[in-house]
């Protein structure tokens, strides 16, 4: 069955928005993040201080990629305020393990008393912390900083041992203040 849905997303003050076609760009006193979105079937514009998504005729899958949109911009909105902020911890308990960020590379050595250090690559948009056994990152896309803790702890997953004895990582231990 379809039916006429509108969602109307309000602009605070100290945020600028900015559409020019798909690609909106939203500015706040900690940066800018643009991204670009698709629009199948979807109306999809700025009306004042206000962001309008929507279709006349919306079935469920428009009425979820509706849904999906606003909840992205929304979290471009907050991210521009204040940025995101992930927490991990450097967990081991025999061979001591070391995080260093050099440039945009972060070297993990001595996992597992392994000589050769894992190396990951860094975002450009995030801002990586280590202090002692605690990792903290920052960025302004929710996606990005999300993706940054994820590829952490991927890094220093554990294969072909038993997992109940090699208990050893990096692990998110805060999500955006929000504790796991």
């Amino acid at each position: 069955m379809k039916k006429e849905i509108f969602q109307k997303i309000k602009i605070p003050e100290d945020v600028e928005v900015s559409l020019e076609g798909n690609l909106l760009s939203v500015k706040g006193s900690e940066g800018t993040n643009k991204r670009k979105f698709s629009s199948e079937k979807l109306v999809f514009e700025k009306r004042g201080d206000e962001i309008i998504i929507g279709s006349k005729n919306a079935t469920k899958k428009e009425k979820k990629a509706i849904n999906t949109r606003a909840a992205h911009i929304k979290n471009m909105i907050k991210g521009t305020q204040k940025k995101f902020e992930y927490k991990l911890k450097v967990c081991f308990s025999h061979f001591p393990i070391t995080v260093e960020v050099k440039g945009r590379e972060v070297l993990i050595k001595n996992f597992l008393g392994e000589k050769t250090p894992r190396k990951m690559k860094l975002n450009n948009e995030v801002d990586v912390k280590v202090d002692k056994d605690v990792i903290t990152i920052n960025s302004i896309g929710k996606e990005i900083a999300g993706q940054t803790a994820a590829n952490f702890e991927t890094a220093t997953r554990i294969r072909n041992r038993d997992k109940r004895v090699f208990q050893d990582g990096i692990f998110i231990i805060n999500k955006n203040g929000r504790e796991i």
